[in-house]
């Protein structure tokens, strides 16, 4: 009986996961996905630049790793954040993240963080990445959810500013410091990562090249991940 009801419960989760994700349509619930992402099974070292934050933001920047560690094994990425602590600069080493400051903000486009990516493989498998903040935004909730979007870059997901409300973390932002609630992927997230390492794993693609040594370039017409030649 015991064994019964332990796959009836799998078996429950399965369909509730299921009713969730089959409407995942592109462009509507779900991100478009083909950026790049870490290596399957990676064990990723976050730092912080310790200047650029208040000791108080500390645990608003961390929170969304404990989400996205949440569905890693569901994702099929077995991708882990780990928090390495405050650093002084960015850390360009092998499976490290840095959160940092910087000035990115657009007014148009109402963007405030990007991220950027660099591989020693020249593959789509990241090498190292900066998650970088622009000093406008300071609501803490805000924090949160900019670090949770841009971790969905992490994971080969692109912006859907067509998506409904809710229904992605990838959803573009209101105003600035208003927080959109998001702290972490919603059903239609994990399953577009999921696609994104089933893809890859299929087949890896060559990263596209840098021409500007200084700039960096974005691989695709997206205003967040930047592709930026080794520092």
């Amino acid at each position: 009986m015991k064994l019964i009801s332990v796959l009836l419960i799998i078996l429950a989760t399965w369909l509730q996961l299921w009713a969730q994700t089959k409407h995942c349509d592109v462009g509507v619930q779900a991100p478009p996905v083909g950026f790049w992402t870490w290596p399957s099974g990676s064990q990723v070292k976050v730092y912080v630049v310790g200047s650029d934050f208040q000791p108080s933001e500390l645990s608003f920047l961390l929170t969304p790793l404990a989400s996205w560690n949440a569905v890693s094994d569901v994702t099929g990425s077995r991708v882990k954040f780990q928090y390495a602590g405050i650093t002084a600069s960015p850390r360009y080493c092998e499976n490290c993240l840095t959160i940092q400051r910087g000035i990115v903000f657009d007014k148009q486009k109402r963007h405030l963080t990007e991220l950027r990516a660099y591989s020693t493989r020249g593959d789509r498998m990241l090498s190292w990445a900066s998650i970088v903040i622009d000093p406008a935004l300071t609501n803490p909730k805000a924090l949160t959810d900019a670090v949770a979007h841009e971790l969905g870059h992490n994971f080969g997901l692109f912006d859907c500013y067509s998506c409904r409300a809710k229904a992605t973390v990838m959803n573009q932002f209101g105003p600035i410091n208003v927080a959109n609630e998001m702290p972490g992927p919603t059903a239609c997230d994990v399953a577009q990562v999921k696609l994104a390492y089933k893809q890859f794993s299929l087949q890896t693609s060559r990263a596209p090249v840098s021409k500007n040594s200084e700039e960096g370039e974005e691989p695709v017409d997206d205003d967040t991940p930047i592709v930026v030649p080794k520092p």
